[in-house]
């Protein structure tokens, strides 16, 4: 019998998962759909995809993990579960994170004005680069999962020493370097964070850089340019923003057998995390010409409403 914890639980992991498999379906369908009409897809729109279908993947694993959290969590923590989710969950978790990154770089190569050499030559070879980095993004995702070997190793000892009840120093040292592990995999965030990081204050110094040059000539209505540096800055923001909460709540789950009532703190982090993947697909939709004026169509509201007319648009 479920208590009124788990049911609330329950109520909103399953609010989040429809509404987080609705967004991304979305992005899937439109961008799919389009893909097979024209038989070409734009880089932009191909990363928003594969960002779309990781992240649906993403949030079955997060939801069955919640399922096994409120009705069993004897065998979600048992050894063969606890392995499969983690598997799972590291290699698309990276893969998105990277995708992102990706999405980013593009649109501050794409968007941003810079006279830097440098800057120019990744400006002019922008597909390459963007492409290297995909195919880069899914290798690093690789490495990440095989790196578990070693964690599942681990983790193995110290459940056949619990199996047998002989707690040594040993097991403690054991456990300390299970949960070190744990939080040391959590720095393979940290690259592709820093390289959004760059493209985020890059984007921010053209903005201005734009604005002075826009004050200068007199201009005084908002041009194309002005919109695409905002609207690139807005979905970056707000990928930061959800990361952050997503990543503080998972290192909280990690330390949770260390807290009062993990079980209730374990369930708290997984609502939290599942705010990342399901929130972000709504801001590439509003963040996206195409997909925005879709949603519009299908959903027909007041003047106002999504802020029709909008011209910054990420998709060429």
């Amino acid at each position: 019998m479920l208590g009124l914890t788990e049911a609330v639980f329950l109520v909103l992991i399953v609010t989040q998962f429809i509404l987080g498999n609705l967004g991304n379906g979305f992005i899937v369908l439109i961008n799919g759909s389009s893909w097979l009409k024209s038989k070409r897809i734009s880089l932009a729109d191909f990363i928003i995809t594969g960002l779309a279908l990781s992240r649906t993947l993403l949030l079955w694993i997060l939801f069955i993990d919640g399922v096994f959290l409120a009705f069993s969590l004897k065998i979600r923590d048992s050894g063969k579960v606890m392995q499969i989710i983690d598997i799972f969950w590291t290699f698309t978790n990276h893969l998105s994170i990277w995708l992102i990154t990706c999405l980013s770089v593009l649109y501050c190569l794409k968007i941003a004005s810079f006279s830097h050499p440098t800057f120019l030559w990744l400006k002019w070879r922008v597909s390459k680069v963007v492409i290297w980095m995909l195919l880069g993004a899914l290798i690093l995702s690789c490495v990440t999962t095989i790196s578990l070997i070693n964690e599942f190793k681990i983790y193995s000892v110290l459940s056949g020493t619990e199996s047998t009840g002989n707690v040594t120093e040993h097991f403690r040292e054991k456990r300390r370097e299970y949960d070190l592990i744990h939080v040391l995999a959590a720095l393979w965030n940290a690259p592709p964070l820093i390289v959004s990081l760059a493209s985020y204050i890059l984007l921010i110094l053209s903005l201005q850089k734009h604005k002075w040059r826009v004050r200068q000539s007199g201009t005084i209505s908002r041009d194309h340019s002005m919109e695409a540096h905002k609207r690139a800055i807005r979905i970056i923001l707000s990928f930061f923003f959800l990361f952050l909460l997503y990543f503080l709540f998972f290192l909280i789950l990690l330390c949770s057998r260390y807290l009062p009532k993990p079980r209730i703190v374990q369930m708290i982090g997984e609502v939290i995390t599942m705010l990342y993947p399901v929130g972000h697909s709504f801001v590439l939709i509003l963040g996206n010409k195409k997909l925005k004026q879709t949603l519009k169509m299908m959903f027909p509201c007041e003047s106002g409403c999504l802020k029709p007319g909008s011209k910054g648009h990420f998709s060429s």
